[in-house]
């Protein structure tokens, strides 16, 4: 009697990729006007091209990162990178978007002012409402899981494009002085955090090029008055003395895009002598190289 061989199913190799992991990038940005928001959107654009990019602009606005969040599960993608694409990760913005994204536990107090910002979904006359303002503060809803990783800081990426700023108005380096000025935050000890990145990158910069020195400060424009004044004064100050040792001030704006706070610099320096580069960070392709390496390496993680 001849003897029946059993049947051994096995899986197709083609079909492997059906149950591989699929990445998404979560871009996060503040949003501007439409020149800035643009730049964002080309970055996106590009990243698209590798991951699957949706872009959720705000100050930690849970509608349209929810919004995102559904159009990259939508599209298939059953993992979630959120990249911030600010200057730096310390802020109440950065510490709300981490809670509203599940990447910490607790709330920070400032979320709820945040949650109140949003005027799309209900009238300003009931922005205020605290059923819509407890609606606003609730972690985005997801069912793939999100990873979040650190804003720019003091990224190689962010010495190499501040260091082609300042070239593109440099003559004579040896005479110059580049001035890195930051936004900064409001609160004093973010602020302490947001100078010590910067000093990393000063001295990267320093380390990369034969400029006469390189200083940074941050100009506070959200902070009260009192703080803002003294930003103010400090700014003015360090051109002047640098102006009254012969060299050339290259006031280079450690800014994502230009969109209102470089005119607030140059109001401040009225009446002094500096050079200003014609755009800020943006727009430039290494910013959407560093926006994918970020994603992979939180992927790898």
């Amino acid at each position: 009697m001849r003897m029946l061989r059993p049947l051994i199913f096995t899986c197709p190799v083609f079909l492997a990729p059906l149950f591989a992991a699929q990445p998404g990038i979560l871009l996060l940005a503040h949003g501007g006007d439409p020149n800035w928001n643009g730049a964002v959107l080309e970055i996106a654009k590009a990243t698209d091209k590798v991951m699957p990019t949706e872009v959720a602009f705000g100050m930690a606005t849970r509608r349209t990162m929810q919004e995102a969040v559904n159009k990259l599960t939508t599209r298939g993608v059953t993992e979630i990178e959120a990249v911030p694409l600010f200057v730096s990760s310390h802020s109440s913005v950065l510490d709300s978007i981490a809670y509203l994204l599940g990447a910490r536990t607790n709330a920070p107090e400032d979320l709820r002012i945040f949650a109140a910002m949003d005027h799309s979904n209900h009238s300003a006359h009931h922005a205020m409402d605290p059923s819509a303002v407890a609606e606003n503060s609730k972690p985005v809803v997801s069912s793939a899981p999100i990873h979040m990783t650190e804003a720019l800081n003091h990224h190689r990426t962010v010495t190499s494009i501040l260091l082609d700023r300042a070239k593109s108005i440099s003559l004579d380096p040896a005479r110059e002085e580049i001035l890195l000025v930051a936004h900064g935050p409001v609160d004093d000890e973010a602020n302490r955090q947001w100078l010590a990145d910067m000093k990393i990158i000063a001295t990267a910069m320093a380390e990369s090029s034969v400029y006469a020195g390189i200083e940074y400060l941050t100009v506070r424009d959200d902070a009260e008055e009192p703080v803002r004044n003294a930003a103010t004064r400090e700014l003015r100050a360090r051109v002047q003395r640098l102006n009254a040792e012969g060299k050339t001030v290259l006031i280079t704006p450690l800014l994502l895009s230009y969109g209102g706070i470089e005119r607030g610099i140059r109001k401040r320096l009225e009446g002094l002598q500096y050079k200003m580069p014609s755009q800020a960070l943006l727009p430039d392709a290494r910013i959407a190289a560093w926006v994918l390496a970020m994603a992979r390496a939180e992927k790898a993680d």
